[in-house]
């Protein structure tokens, strides 16, 4: 049979520079508490600070007549460019990319010998990527025991490898590009035409571009700047959050409808909030406005060059009160009139032109906040603010703003092995079955979420702890984790948004989207690595395996006895839910897989959450703080023929689970399969020998 395809868009230049700038923006805005707290240091105890001291600002000299260093200048030479690098290659390849990252990034700093913001965003990710690199050329062949040996000489030799390199090639490049550009920015202050890069930054605000132009550029050379003379203009030039408050105040006095109601809620946010993306629709509505961003942005930068005026650190986000609180001495007159002045340009230029172009606001803010996000790449964080979307969403009521193709889902629950896994593993197989093979469903604790998902599915009980972890993305709440309604509503969602997005699946069931066979070959190969090489057990975001024999293989000799005979009861003797439990927990610890403290985990899980998964079925496991109870991965399974009364719900089938790494989400998904097919479960029913129950969950000890 014909498979219909579809040629894979082009990524523009600028989703390549959006992209490039979320990166370094990743390596800068995790450490702004470290930029903020130099930044008071120097603002206090600098020799032209409000209160100088010698020893903390590092000038004057001490009683043997040394320089005093002080706390100034070894936080901005070490300390900043330091967390900069562990974070880049921490963002590459967890904690032994950041450390490895950290050691080259000691090398340019000793090499240029001046603050070297640029060098740690190359040697950090460098030393991420070159370290999971070498990693796998050995994975999977060192001899058990030795590990640790060489994954720490390892890491020590390319680190030390790493600091040279740094010391001897980046840091001269680096250093020469530093001045080369500071020469540049110099040139456009003693020329008058410094205000002149507002006619770019602005746009490319709007644009989701200037993560790349403020953390790549304005904020290391503002460091260099402010080192050495106190202060800089650099930090203000994207920070000024006047431009935005005139539009928005433009909306408030003469805009329409919606748009116009929410304007100063709008307002408040942006200005006070430092949250300058909320602004955004309202320019992409009317795009003349970026005009008055442009003016306003001008105004502010000129305004700053005349009075000399600037910040001692970066503000972010970019609220009045960050603005403030990281002015220079000698510089509120000229940042507060670079603010005030900004604002009334671009209100004037804003109002101007609304009032002299005919628009309907009232039904085009939707459609500029969904472009916004579109061109973000994500679903925005304020974005309901200007809307209302999404509201529904969090009770599986309704569904947010999707910036694009759903990609990404995760099942959240409390300890991130049982139930979340039995879910994701029904909700992967639908997905798969309607095509779309490409898109990822994985399994977490709420510990461990992160806001970068697409849609995130919980128990209802559980919904209000992950909204706050998840904001940006589509909350659906579920009672039933085998088989309920809402899957087919995410189904759906998938459906859509996927092509809405120009992706179109495949004709047969399973093939996917154009090269979905492969990216799902690809995702489970990664999943079996990071199960056999455990490099992954601190974060739950783990996918269960796509099927019972993929699953076995990838799972490899550390499973093989998952599930094992002796845990396998046709007729169990509990006739009480906690009866059950104690059961289920007992012949886990008869296995020595865990600890008596574990059963009693079992049932504080319970009374949190209930473990009932529908279709008979229940799953008892340990909490998320249990998980030092468990000593191996293990499953029991236990029927109940007269059936049992769990919270209501009639439960014949108890599954006791216990989970190191993700040795155990093979079986999960094994027994995920047996209990969404009616036919499987009256198999289980009826079966009269326990080698009839293994074989129905895939044989998992062949």
């Amino acid at each position: 049979m014909a498979t219909e395809t579809v040629a894979k868009p082009r990524t523009s230049a600028r989703v390549h520079v959006q992209k490039f700038g979320t990166f370094l923006s990743g390596m800068i805005m995790p450490n702004i508490g470290a930029f903020i707290a130099w930044g008071i240091i120097t603002a206090l105890f600098i020799e032209k600070g409000w209160l100088p001291v010698p020893e903390l600002g590092g000038f004057g000299t001490n009683a043997e007549g040394e320089t005093n260093t002080g706390l100034v200048g070894p936080m901005i030479t070490y300390l900043l460019p330091l967390l900069i690098g562990y974070t880049g290659g921490k963002m590459v390849y967890d904690v032994r990319g950041g450390v490895v990252g950290a050691i080259g990034t000691m090398g340019v700093i000793v090499g240029a010998g001046i603050p070297m913001f640029i060098g740690a965003m190359i040697m950090g990710p460098l030393g991420g990527w070159t370290m999971k690199k070498i990693d796998s050329i050995w994975d999977g062949k060192i001899r058990p025991g030795f590990e640790m040996l060489v994954n720490n000489f390892s890491a020590g030799i390319w680190g030390a490898l790493l600091a040279m390199l740094g010391f001897y090639a980046i840091a001269p490049v680096v250093q020469a590009f530093s001045t080369g550009a500071g020469n540049v920015v110099q040139f456009l202050v003693d020329n008058g035409l410094l205000p002149l890069t507002s006619i770019f930054i602005e746009p490319a605000k709007v644009l989701f571009l200037n993560n790349a132009i403020n953390h790549g550029v304005l904020t290391p050379l503002g460091v260099q700047q402010s080192l050495e003379q106190g202060k800089s203009i650099l930090f203000l030039l994207e920070a000024n959050p006047g431009p935005g408050l005139g539009i928005l105040l433009a909306y408030m006095f003469f805009g329409r409808g919606v748009a116009k109601a929410s304007a100063p809620g709008a307002a408040i946010i942006h200005f006070l909030g430092g949250i300058h993306e909320i602004y955004f629709p309202y320019v992409l509505m009317r795009p003349l406005l970026i005009l008055a961003a442009i003016a306003g942005g001008m105004t502010g930068v000129a305004t700053l060059a005349v009075t000399g005026s600037g910040l001692v650190a970066p503000a972010a986000p970019g609220s009045i009160f960050a603005v403030l609180a990281q002015t220079s001495r000698d510089s509120y007159v000229g940042v507060i009139l670079a603010v005030l002045l900004a604002t009334t340009v671009s209100f004037l230029v804003a109002s101007v032109i609304m009032k002299t172009t005919k628009h309907s606001d009232e039904t085009d803010l939707g459609d500029a906040t969904a472009r916004m996000e579109q061109m973000k790449g994500k679903k925005s964080s304020v974005a309901s603010t200007l809307t209302g979307a999404g509201a529904g969403a969090a009770t599986g009521g309704g569904v947010g703003v999707l910036a694009g193709p759903v990609r990404n889902i995760v099942f959240a629950c409390d300890a991130g092995m049982g139930s979340s896994a039995m879910g994701a593993s029904v909700l992967r197989n639908k997905i798969k079955a309607a095509g779309f093979a490409d898109v990822k469903v994985t399994n977490a604790s709420i510990a461990n979420l992160r806001d970068d998902y697409d849609v995130v599915i919980t128990h209802q009980d559980l919904t209000e702890r992950a909204k706050p972890a998840t904001s940006s993305a589509v909350h659906y709440s579920v009672d039933n984790f085998m088989s309920s309604p809402r899957y087919d509503e995410i189904v759906d969602l998938v459906r859509e948004s996927n092509i809405e997005g120009g992706t179109v699946p495949g004709t047969e069931p399973g093939e996917g989207t154009p090269g979905g066979a492969s990216a799902a070959g690809t995702a489970a190969a990664a999943s079996a690595g990071a199960a056999t090489r455990g490099a992954h057990a601190a974060d739950a975001r783990v996918d269960a395996a796509p099927d019972a024999g993929t699953a076995t293989a990838a799972a490899g000799t550390g499973t093989s006895e998952v599930l094992a005979r002796e845990s396998v009861v046709l007729n169990g003797s509990a006739t009480t839910r906690d009866a059950a439990i104690d059961e289920a927990g007992r012949l886990l610890l008869a296995r020595g897989a865990v600890d008596e403290g574990y059963i009693a985990a079992m049932h504080e899980r319970e009374q949190s959450v209930s473990t009932y998964m529908g279709s008979y079925l229940a799953i008892p496991h340990g909490t998320n703080a249990a998980k030092d109870h468990i000593r191996k991965s293990a499953v029991s399974v236990i029927r109940y023929p007269e059936g049992i009364d769990w919270n209501g719900k009639q439960v014949k089938f108890v599954v006791g689970v216990a989970g190191v790494n993700n040795e155990h989400l093979h079986i999960l998904s094994s027994i995920a399969k047996v209990f969404t097919d009616k036919q499987q479960v009256a198999r289980l029913e009826a079966a009269t020998s326990v080698d009839e129950v293994l074989e129905l969950f895939g044989k998992v000890n062949a």
